[in-house]
């Protein structure tokens, strides 16, 4: 029990680095070398998992919620066709809506990983 416990505390950080790998992806297959700055998303939650730091947790937790829950107002609002947007990204809005409500449950969770006692 306890080492599941060890290893689903990781979860939010793998998430955010396998994110940060697959847009760091699909950039260099269309800019090449200018794709390589995307890496540094992934550096601190990266650090989370080598040497855990309460504060940057909490730090990155607050970050993510932020800027997830503006995503969020962006995704209802084209829901409800507040503000008109291109035909050609319609299809992103169905994946992106996974990635976006994702990315908010896992920021979610890392703040209540720095809220216990133990990280």
């Amino acid at each position: 029990m306890k080492l599941s416990h060890n290893y689903t505390k990781l979860i939010p950080y793998l998430y955010f680095i396998a994110i940060t790998a697959y847009w760091f992806t699909m950039v260099n297959r269309e800019n090449g070398l200018s794709a390589y700055p995307i890496l540094l998303f992934g550096i601190p939650f990266l650090w989370q998992i080598i040497k855990p730091n309460k504060k940057l947790n909490f730090t990155l937790g607050i970050t993510f919620v932020c800027i997830s829950s503006y995503l969020i107002l962006a995704f209802i609002s084209n829901a409800l066709k507040i503000i008109p947007v291109s035909q050609h990204l319609e299809p992103l809005w169905i994946n992106g809506g996974v990635f976006i409500f994702g990315s908010f449950i896992m920021a979610l969770w890392i703040i209540r990983n720095s809220l216990k006692r133990h990280i």
